[in-house]
């Protein structure tokens, strides 16, 4: 927990210190889900977040999935090869796009000044180390330092603190950017209920809390299918499936992709220009596949929630499947693993082919449902303006109860000393 805090303490910092050779950033009060989703801070260290970190482990993760990369993840040895892999292209990606924001001119655009060489050589160094030291931290928290990943605890720090500005945050002199209570303070007025370009109000405090609650009564659901130990002379138990069978997955890669295009959208816009037609378009394209903040965002153009809805659901759905097959959570594997253990259904067969279409009956339809409510709630917290959009929320609630999970699980192996020799832990 201590080494946990200290890692949360130095990213913080780093979140706050602007980044040397670059003109005084103005406070930026606007959720983007590019900042919650990769945990950046626009003009500081944490420009990048775990951007380059994310980016990486989803690329190869795919390659191997797909079987382009010949790697046995099962394998001690390879487990290593795709680790070193994923940091050296995570570091990659890192120094591209710190390259980009240089070359792109993205923080000197209006300012009339000029950097040398040197200056911008300073920015991508500064980026690219803060880069390293994110990647640093992350393995320190996964090789038993702190609890669960650098990743995770920066996303939930990130919508932490953007749904705690989103309540209590004060601009002075600016009145559109106060947080919902310090302008039903100044205003103390019904319109408060809908605020205009995406600023908190009523309706997106009521959603956020009603999401979180929905979402901690359906994570706790569970779909169990009886089986049998031979070993353990026919002894009768159920394997628990989650209701939530691809948990937050589908909705993190969804992000995940449109964050880039809103990364990328920056950088060509700053490359090619603003009257350049085909950066127009593709501007025009993450437009539309950007979730608007608030009701009255989302009613005043209609198009953009209609096709942010129908993209976003189709994607979840899509990213939901080919997560079940890439994660070995298909049937298949899973009948497979119950076999090794000594698990067989009732009345069954013990052949690997009749536990897995008895197995595909429930696993592809919590596929398709639980793709299909994670799209839902996004899309439905981003549409009323739940604080720290809905694909914070849902990453926000995720991790929390992977956090409560993993400290039980600790709390249990210091209360009953034998179990952890039964796990091979002691």
């Amino acid at each position: 927990m201590a080494w946990t805090g200290i890692i949360l303490v130095l990213y913080l910092v780093m979140a706050n210190i602007p980044l040397y050779g670059i003109p005084a950033q103005a406070t930026e009060t606007s959720v983007s889900l590019q900042r919650i989703i990769f945990a950046s801070s626009a003009g500081s260290l944490m420009e990048l977040g775990i951007g380059p970190i994310v980016t990486a482990g989803l690329i190869l993760q795919v390659l191997v999935g797909a079987k382009l990369i010949d790697i046995d993840l099962n394998n001690p040895e390879d487990r290593k090869t795709f680790t070193a892999a994923q940091k050296s292209l995570a570091i990659l990606f890192a120094i591209f796009e710190a390259t980009m924001y240089v070359i792109g001119n993205k923080y000197w655009q209006g300012t009339g000044i000029t950097p040398s060489w040197g200056v911008k050589l300073l920015v991508i160094l500064q980026l690219s180390f803060a880069a390293f030291l994110v990647q640093l931290f992350d393995e320190m928290l996964q090789k038993g330092w702190g609890i669960g990943s650098a990743i995770s605890l920066f996303i939930l720090a990130g919508v932490a603190h953007q749904v705690f500005w989103s309540f209590l945050g004060y601009v002075p002199r600016v009145a559109e950017t106060y947080g919902f209570i310090p302008a039903l303070i100044k205003e103390r007025s019904l319109l408060l209920i809908a605020r205009p370009n995406g600023y908190p109000d009523l309706t997106g405090l009521l959603a956020t809390v009603a999401m979180i609650l929905f979402l901690i009564y359906v994570q706790a659901m569970r779909v169990e299918i009886p089986v049998t130990s031979a070993r353990l002379r026919g002894i009768r138990t159920r394997v628990p499936l989650q209701f939530m069978y691809v948990t937050n997955i589908p909705i993190l890669l969804v992000g995940i992709a449109v964050a880039d295009l809103q990364l990328f959208n920056g950088i060509i816009q700053n490359l090619a220009g603003p009257t350049s037609t085909w950066a127009r378009y593709y501007q025009d394209f993450v437009y539309y596949v950007t979730p608007p903040r608030g009701i009255i965002p989302a009613i005043s153009d209609p198009l953009r929630t209609v096709t942010f809805t129908v993209s976003w659901t189709i994607l979840a759905v899509a990213f939901g499947f080919m997560w079940v097959e890439l994660a070995g959570l298909n049937p298949r594997d899973q009948a497979e693993r119950l076999i090794e253990s000594g698990m067989e259904v009732p009345g069954m067969r013990r052949n690997p082919r009749v536990l897995e279409s008895i197995l595909a009956k429930y696993i592809y339809p919590l596929t398709l449902l639980s793709s299909l409510i994670v799209a839902a709630i996004a899309i439905v917290a981003d549409i009323f303006g739940a604080y720290g959009t809905g694909t914070g929320i849902l990453l926000a609630v995720g991790i929390i109860n992977q956090y409560y999970m993993m400290i039980s699980y600790e709390r249990a192996l210091e209360t009953y000393p034998l179990l952890r020799k039964l796990l091979g832990e002691g």
